[in-house]
């Protein structure tokens, strides 16, 4: 084909009703499109079987973690100019299905079809999560998608993460900072919105690599159990907590929170754990805590949260993340997170967004996986590496878009005489 990049523009452009605002270069070295724009490589016929097999953005990231589609050019720019035609379109099987009734949508199919070569397309890359039949959010099927997502090497993660180990939104005093200080900074706060005080006994719920139980034992002098199901994790968290020298005030479990039956805690921190629990399960969940937590108690529930639709029973969950990212997640708007709270009989007393602050976390992340982008792909694969990139920069232009949100909500286990125990000016958290 002595033109695919033309022909595959056009046919794109008639099956999208609209102009392809980057560039295309196609196997055969061809370009087409705005000049100056960045460019999707398409590496081969490849990239075009697994879209035409599964439309939409499952096959456009089987394409991608495979490495038969690529970007040329600023990777946040292409998936900014890309995200109106594609992302938020909701393209699947069911809305090509219904366009094919347009005879020019039928023949642009066609063209691609046979500019695609013969079907079947390739196998899905070995990186997609299989899936087993069964209910969601069992203790097992959580195992296993916590599994897949935190079991990658802790090495990987160092360098994604760099040396503060935390995964998740960092807290910002500006755009300058490094992420250390705005990770400590995070972890800081969470502990002055829980009041901590030494000797009181605090539950870290998915505790990751056990950042958050380290500084609260060190710098609040409290007693910390955190559990995670990651086995790597968990390992992890252990060393870093012996090498801490706090072994007589840290414990690291491989346990499901909803098997803890050592309370009451005088405080609970749930930091980006709660985006795995699932809507079906959310108020157990949020019983599960309540109950752990003594009269007076506090839980600080720092939770990723979508906008809420018109139609929530439209909800579904994002096909390449549940299928490379986080196998089973579900995002909640924040309304309803905090009506499960409150329905489970918290008192929530603070809701914060750090909305923007998860996108100056995500582009730092993604930057220090570039620079370690080598290593990255020796310690688990150029599939896996390719997809955190992909989710992190999608995930921090999804933030600063505001298609996204991420909160921290206070809540008290409030007893019955009502004393919660908060000051009345409680933002100012002890600073």
């Amino acid at each position: 084909m002595a033109d695919a990049a033309s022909r595959l523009k056009s046919l794109v452009e008639q099956l999208l009703g609209a102009p392809l605002p980057v560039r295309i270069r196609a196997w055969d070295g061809s370009e087409a499109g705005p000049p100056g724009a960045p460019a999707l490589v398409v590496r081969n016929r490849h990239a075009l079987r697994r879209m035409l097999w599964k439309p939409g953005e499952l096959g456009l990231a089987r394409a991608w973690v495979a490495g038969d589609l690529g970007i040329d050019g600023d990777l946040y720019t292409a998936l900014d100019l890309m995200a109106g035609l594609i992302w938020e379109r909701g393209e699947d099987a069911r809305t090509l299905v219904q366009a094919l009734g347009d005879p020019e949508v039928r023949a642009a199919v066609r063209g691609l079809v046979k500019l695609a070569g013969p079907f079947p397309p390739p196998p899905p890359p070995r990186e997609e999560i299989r899936r087993v039949r069964g209910h969601l959010h069992t203790r097992r099927t959580d195992k296993r998608a916590i599994s897949h997502h935190y079991d990658v090497g802790n090495d990987f993660y160092e360098i994604v993460l760099g040396p503060s180990m935390v995964y998740s939104c960092a807290y910002w005093s500006s755009p300058d900072g490094t992420l250390e200080d705005a990770q400590r900074d995070k972890l800081e706060l969470v502990c002055r919105k829980l009041d901590l005080k030494p000797g009181q006994r605090l539950l870290d719920v998915g505790c990751g690599w056990g950042s958050m139980a380290i500084h609260a034992a060190r710098e609040h002098g409290v007693s910390v159990v955190g559990v995670t199901l990651s086995q790597e994790q968990a390992a992890y968290a252990r060393k870093r907590v012996a090498d801490e020298g706090l072994t007589d005030r840290v414990e690291i479990r491989v346990q499901d929170y909803r098997d803890v039956t050592d309370g009451p805690y005088d405080a609970i921190s749930s930091i980006g754990m709660a985006e795995h629990v699932g809507a079906e399960r959310y108020l157990e969940y949020a019983r599960v805590l309540y109950a752990l937590l003594k009269p007076g108690g506090r839980l600080l529930n720092h939770q990723i949260g979508r906008r809420p639709q018109q139609d929530e029973t439209a909800y579904s969950v994002d096909a390449f993340i549940d299928a490379y990212v986080f196998p089973d997640g579900e995002l909640a708007p924040i309304g309803t997170t905090v009506t499960q709270l409150e329905r489970a009989g918290f008192e929530v007393r603070d809701v914060e967004s750090l909305r923007e602050h998860y996108g100056l976390t995500l582009r730092r992340w993604v930057a220090n996986l570039e620079a370690g982008w080598t290593r990255a792909q020796d310690l688990t694969s150029p599939g896996r590496a390719r997809v955190w990139r992909l989710y992190m920069a999608a995930s921090a232009l999804a933030f600063e878009r505001n298609r996204i949100g991420v909160n921290q909500v206070l809540a008290v286990r409030t007893p019955d005489s009502g004393a919660s125990g908060m000051p009345l000016r409680a933002r100012t958290w002890g600073a």
